[in-house]
């Protein structure tokens, strides 16, 4: 069964009552599922800005990476792991940071998870060598886990009918622009080099906005409530350990191979982690077959339409953060571009990836099922435009614009109504669990694009030409589209059985 919002009739307006949610046997749960009420925009916005943190400061640092690198006369992997540390903590921890929301409470795993990441921010911000820089980073990541998890729950068990579809492409829009948004805003901050303060704001400016979120999420979110103690779900430690041990194992090398040069020791960490996955498989079907509780909840995997929507996300993903990597490095290196005018010129594909996600809702609702292939070949359209457009060495002129925007369109059509409908497919008992299987794939599809097609681009720097750098980039741009058209390939499979 479909949900009506994706394939048919729209939902029924969200009621503006709060309704408890009971189990199958009808016991109250303690959660509510219908908020519509006048402080929902507020709790909207709070949650979403929490999500926005996080996600910015993925890709902050990138533009900042340069002068980091002379100011603290950071060596070559001591600035990856600045740049990836905070990555690979997030990505390791975002399944166990789903669990614990589950089983303490969504609104105090949200703000114990921002408290965190607030401090490590400031930390980061008054850092005075690499060692302290890295650790902090860590320390950042690791808030992030416990407190993004809990976004996607909280939108799920607060919102209901169509106020919930409403919540949902305003957060599709948050995540989909905020890789683009955050190359955006690092170029402005490191450019003003505000107080003499050169790359440390791309820090410090979450302090004061963390601590406002601090004093208002305790207030606007909706309470955790009294757990039922036969609905607790305990944390399967087995299954979190071997689940981390094979994320660390997956990670590690896809963001740390290329700058060492993918050494045997990455090779062999990307093999172990294949067996540790089949474990966590195996593990967690035979703790479901004895009654308990599995990380990720086998309804979740099996919701209709979840696999597929899983695998159109992380391709817009992989070919979102590859395309970044790629192109401000092209920018920058081969162009000569500055902060300031690179990160401005990554706003505009920006503007239209979230411009999308908020406004595809007001499509037929025939064409919905259609909507992730189709963004996914207008993005495939705009590669091969953006490679034509800079293979000689030049600035692109207009149509170097002309492409990131229908480029930002695509992307958001491709990521937006696929991220809604996977969400739809689960039950509210199953949020924490989607959320984290979600917020895991998307982590996951974004290192998988730097680090393919990253190494891609980097290793067509070396050949010989007029300009390598638009060759590398030519070459990538043939790698995006076809990354695309196949991501296309597997919406339509999706579309064509749902229509």
């Amino acid at each position: 069964m479909t949900h009506p919002v994706m394939n048919g009739a729209p939902a029924p307006a969200a009621p503006r009552t709060t309704a408890a949610v009971t189990d199958s046997g009808g016991r109250n749960t303690g959660r509510s599922t219908g908020r519509a009420g006048p402080r929902s925009g507020l709790l909207l916005a709070t949650i979403l800005m929490g999500q926005f943190m996080a996600l910015l400061d993925v890709f902050i640092v990138n533009v900042a990476a340069p002068t980091i690198r002379t100011d603290l006369h950071a060596s070559g992997a001591s600035l990856q792991l600045i740049i990836a540390g905070y990555t690979i903590a997030y990505a390791v921890l975002l399944i166990t940071g789903a669990r614990l929301g589950d089983l303490l409470g969504h609104r105090r795993l949200f703000v114990a998870g921002l408290a965190v990441f607030t401090v490590a921010s400031l930390a980061c911000g008054l850092a005075q060598d690499t060692g302290e820089l890295i650790g902090f980073r860590l320390v950042q990541g690791a808030g992030s886990a416990l407190m993004i998890p809990q976004v996607l729950s909280l939108l799920q068990l607060t919102f209901s009918g169509e106020a919930r579809t409403r919540a949902m492409s305003v957060y599709s829009a948050v995540l989909s622009s905020g890789a683009a948004l955050g190359q955006s805003l690092g170029g402005v901050l490191v450019s003003a080099d505000l107080f003499g303060a050169g790359w440390r704001p791309v820090f410090l400016v979450n302090v004061p906005i963390g601590a406002a979120m601090l004093v208002i999420a305790p207030r606007v979110l909706p309470g955790d409530g009294r757990r039922d103690p036969e609905r607790r779900r305990g944390l399967d430690l087995p299954g979190l350990t071997v689940l981390a041990a094979a994320v660390t194992l997956l990670t590690v090398p896809l963001v740390l191979g290329q700058e060492e040069g993918w050494p045997v020791w990455g090779w062999v960490c990307l093999a172990l982690s294949v067996p540790l996955f089949g474990l966590f498989v195996v593990l967690e079907s035979r703790l479901a077959r004895r009654g308990g509780a599995p990380l990720v909840s086998g309804r979740v995997l099996r919701a209709p339409g979840m696999l597929r929507a899983v695998l159109v996300i992380m391709t817009t993903m992989a070919v979102n953060a590859g395309f970044l990597f790629a192109v401000a490095l092209h920018l920058q290196s081969g162009l000569g571009f500055g902060a300031l005018r690179t990160g401005l010129t990554f706003a505009v594909a920006a503007v239209t990836f979230g411009g999308v996600g908020l406004t595809w809702r007001r499509l037929p609702v025939s064409w919905r099922p259609w909507l992730p292939a189709a963004g996914l070949l207008i993005a495939a359209g705009s590669f091969a435009g953006l490679g034509l457009a800079l293979r000689g060495g030049g600035d692109g002129g207009a149509a170097l614009y002309v492409c990131l925007l229908t480029l930002g369109g695509g992307l958001g059509l491709g990521f937006s109504p696929a991220f809604t409908l996977a969400l739809f497919a689960v039950a509210p008992q199953d949020a924490a669990d989607a959320s984290g299987l979600l917020a895991t794939v998307t982590q996951l599809g974004q290192l998988i694009g730097v680090a393919a097609l990253g190494t891609l681009f980097l290793n067509r720097l070396d050949l010989p030409g007029v300009h390598p750098s638009a060759h590398a980039f030519a070459v990538t741009a043939v790698a995006l589209t076809a990354v695309c058209a196949a991501g296309a390939a597997v919406a339509l499979g999706r579309g064509r059985r749902r229509a």
